[in-house]
């Protein structure tokens, strides 16, 4: 298991280099607006420019899918890799956890730095510790949903067809933030639509013929 994530990490490092050069700007770009404000800072002002950054960064996280899928699909990776003692199981969950590292990568600082902050620069309110909670589990499983949604449309021989299909889920997933706001509800349905995901991506990618 381990070669299998280290073959998904050395295949896909300019995931890994532009997730930490994007964590990077933003943790700056925060800063320096925190810095620039002072305790007078408005996190609302963030609001406006922040939403299309997002919308790019998880559209990003599909595109990344659709590309692990589809090049599988097209070089064929795993007809390869299978000829190995590993199940495509082992194959799939290798890429997945690839994944998760990524997008591990470009939040967890970024989360961590706006943590800082706001206990730098907002009044020490205690419901901001359930805020913090609620707003990063809902963007860390986001990403991972429009990951996933990469996943299970990305395995086609088909340009087309995963490219539309994937704009077209993530593009409805999204605004269920908007909807349902930063929660547990939220956080119960993205988590659900993962499962759903991640269960008919495996299907499909353990029944089709190499």
């Amino acid at each position: 298991m381990f070669a299998l994530i280290k073959r998904e990490i050395r295949d896909h490092v300019i995931y890994f280099i532009a997730a930490a050069a994007l964590a990077a700007i933003l943790i700056i770009a925060l800063t320096s607006f925190a810095v620039r404000h002072g305790t007078r800072i408005d996190w609302d002002d963030l609001i406006a420019p922040v939403i299309p950054f997002a919308i790019i960064i998880m559209l990003g996280f599909c595109a990344m899918g659709v590309s692990q899928m589809y090049t599988d699909r097209n070089r064929r990776i795993s007809a390869f890799v299978s000829t190995l003692p590993v199940t495509r199981t082992h194959i799939l969950l290798a890429r997945i956890l690839t994944g998760i590292l990524i997008i591990l990568i470009l939040f967890i600082p970024l989360l961590i730095a706006i943590v800082i902050l706001m206990r730098m620069f907002t009044p020490p309110i205690s419901m901001y510790d359930g805020i913090v909670f609620d707003v990063s589990a809902t963007i860390l499983l986001m990403a991972f949903a429009c990951y996933c949604i990469g996943l299970l449309t990305g395995w086609s021989s088909n340009k087309l067809t995963p490219t539309l299909g994937a704009l077209a889920l993530t593009c409805i997933l999204m605004p269920l933030i908007v909807v349902k706001g930063f929660g547990w509800e939220i956080i119960v349905i993205l988590g659900l639509f993962i499962a759903a995901s991640l269960i008919r991506t495996w299907q499909t990618f353990t029944s089709t013929p190499l």
